[in-house]
């Protein structure tokens, strides 16, 4: 990803706010020879502070990303990187008001690189769980991952099928393109196109980004919005 230090995220925690809030991830790797591309929900490593992740692939994308049987010493056999993405979508150049413009798209964006950990039964047992109870708390009675009528052989056959990862990136690469090379005007109607406009391209969750970002950099100039 092409970085622009205007645009560069570099802030821990707001990194790891984008990444808890977009757990629907693209993983890429190479380890076959040729690149592969999967897509998988993560979570942040609980035990962690950091922008350490876990996840599980279903086989057999195991061996086509490189976390296969063959892979030594609770290593994956090759690097991988994680691409998360976050709220994006198009700007148009009638809301930059009547200047010379282009249109242009806006989002946020996560790569995570790193060779990954392969993690125990166990621990992708406890990964697993996770992600059922993240998402089921979404749904009015939520079901767990032991709740019936699942029982334990079930549940040992459904992690049998996965293998569950730990990465630790080497390498962060993190982008969030929001208008901030606008006037404070402009970016305050592209909000509220994007919060109100009666266009396909309304999108609240992208001018709560661009909100978040502007608002940031208003209180660094000392100015409140």
């Amino acid at each position: 990803m092409r970085q622009n230090p205007s645009f560069a995220m570099t802030d821990v925690a707001e990194l790891r706010r984008v990444i808890d809030e977009n757990p629907w991830v693209t993983i890429v790797s190479a380890a076959g020879g040729g690149l592969v591309a999967s897509h998988y929900a993560v979570l942040l490593d609980d035990e962690r502070d950091d922008l350490t992740i876990v996840g599980h692939v279903g086989r057999p994308d195991d061996a086509l990303l490189g976390l296969g049987e063959t892979a030594l010493l609770g290593l994956g056999e090759t690097e991988m990187l994680v691409v998360v993405q976050g709220p994006h979508g198009y700007v148009s150049p009638q809301w930059y008001g009547d200047v010379p413009a282009v249109p242009t798209w806006n989002f946020v964006s996560v790569h995570l690189s790193g060779v990954p950990e392969i993690l125990t039964p166990e621990q992708n047992l406890r990964v697993l769980e996770r992600l059922v109870d993240r998402f089921e708390t979404g749904v009015g009675t939520p079901r767990g991952m032991w709740s019936a009528p699942n029982d334990d052989e079930f549940v040992r056959r459904l992690e049998r099928g996965t293998v569950g990862f730990r990465l630790s990136p080497s390498r962060v690469e993190a982008k969030r393109k929001l208008s901030q090379n606008r006037p404070d005007a402009v970016v305050d109607d592209i909000i509220a196109q994007l919060e109100e406009g009666a266009t396909p391209y309304a999108d609240p969750r992208l001018a709560g980004e661009m909100r978040r970002a502007h608002d940031a950099m208003r209180a660094g100039r000392g100015i409140s919005s």
